[in-house]
């Protein structure tokens, strides 16, 4: 095949994934320019309650639409006196008008991507007090701290969580376009098929390395090529870096959540292994994490339709035991914590836990003693409650400091 036809080939390719994906993105984002989508179930609760002194010193990045603003915001508070330390402002329209829509995988998206207001996804901040971002399903941003475009990476379409390697490089879940190598020799023809990837980005905005989960799990025997017969059976929402080296893992490797197949990958990109392949008591799940040198966390959304699956839970895998266990489950029971898609779940150094009910609005945090110490309610002066995009707690000092010395000195127009 020529130049030519493989160019041919992949805009068809394109074309033919992005029309088949329309209806799910006009059933997902039925919006109007201003209109965005009330969450009902906690409008009895009060938008932010304080029960407990905070026991934190950490920060809060929390990426929330602002009703009474009419746009999404990205608010960094400090846990200690919950404070707003600053708001970023991303203007999503202009930062996509750069988008080259000619590419047939942003051309169906162009409304999506200008006027969605549901803002940003589990922002990241770097340590220059710059944010990088994406809205799903969108190319990756990065602005400064006065809310500026510096780089738009539209290689790919780009969703869900936001992490950084000890090297600061950005780990994020990307559909591949055209498709990888592997899964494109299986392919007999343009139908759909969504090639989920765990991607290394850098500073600058350059990819530095992507891999097909389709194809690491084919290469590694977990699942048979029957698997591409189907249009989106990888469904990936989550790769988390290790950022150090202990006895059941190495620096460089990275972790994979795939909520379908229900899974926890641990996966090395050196060698291109499989080291472990967890199918545990979770289902649906979100949000893998490690929480010490031998164990992870792992958010389950336990969507099932038993009775059993009426609450969400914390689940913490450890290596050595080979066992699993809950964490504060009875207090989230008591909660009535569920949420069906999406949640974050993150166990902070001293044991307490910070979690994000996604779908219905809220944020809770626990103290190491199972003690509720504060809960907020993405709540507008109307009444009415508005959605949170992934929010993230940062305990790094460091960062911390750098941050609020940025602050500081920050001269925005």
């Amino acid at each position: 095949m020529d130049n030519k036809s493989v160019s041919k080939y992949v805009k068809l390719q394109k074309l033919a994934l992005s029309i088949a994906k329309i209806p799910h993105n006009l059933k997902h984002n039925k919006y109007k320019k201003d209109e965005v989508v009330t969450l009902p179930r906690h409008e009895d609760k009060a938008k932010f309650k304080v029960y407990k002194k905070s026991s934190t010193n950490a920060i809060l990045v929390l990426p929330r639409y602002d009703h009474d603003l009419k746009i999404a915001v990205v608010e960094i508070i400090d846990l200690k006196n919950f404070k707003i330390l600053h708001t970023y402002k991303p203007n999503i329209k202009s930062i996509f008008l750069s988008v080259d829509y000619t590419d047939p995988q942003h051309q169906f998206n162009k409304k999506i991507y200008r006027n969605k207001p549901t803002g940003t996804r589990n922002p990241v901040i770097m340590k220059d007090g710059a944010l990088v971002g994406h809205i799903n399903y969108s190319p990756l941003f990065k602005i400064d701290i006065c809310s500026n475009l510096i780089w738009l990476n539209q290689e790919e379409q780009f969703r869900h969580k936001i992490s950084l390697d000890q090297d600061d490089n950005i780990w994020v879940s990307s559909l591949m376009y055209p498709y990888s190598k592997y899964i494109a020799e299986y392919k007999k023809s343009y139908g759909l098929y969504y090639d989920d990837a765990i991607t290394k980005i850098s500073q600058d905005g350059e990819i530095l390395y992507i891999k097909s989960v389709s194809e690491i799990l084919i290469e590694n025997g977990k699942v048979s090529k029957n698997l591409l017969d189907i249009a989106n059976p990888i469904y990936l929402n989550d790769v988390e870096p290790v950022l150090e080296t202990t006895k059941y893992w190495e620096q460089g490797d990275v972790f994979i959540s795939i909520k379908t197949p229900s899974a926890i990958i641990h996966f090395r990109p050196s060698t291109n292994k499989i080291i472990n392949y967890l199918k545990g008591p979770f289902y649906m799940q979100h949000d893998v994490n490690i929480v010490s040198d031998k164990e992870i966390s792992i958010f389950n959304n336990n969507n099932q339709f038993e009775s059993s699956s009426k609450y969400s839970e914390i689940l913490i895998y450890n290596f050595e035991t080979k066992k699993y266990s809950k964490k504060f489950n009875t207090e989230l029971k008591n909660e009535n914590f569920k949420t069906e898609t999406s949640g974050i779940g993150r166990v902070l150094k001293d044991g307490s836990l910070f979690l994000e009910e996604q779908v219905h609005g809220r944020l809770l945090f626990f103290n190491k003693f199972g003690e509720k110490e504060w809960e907020y309610v993405n709540k507008s002066s109307n009444g009415k409650v508005y959605s949170v995009n992934w929010s993230r707690i940062i305990e790094d000092k460091k960062l911390i400091e750098q941050f609020k010395k940025k602050l500081t000195n920050k001269k925005c127009s």
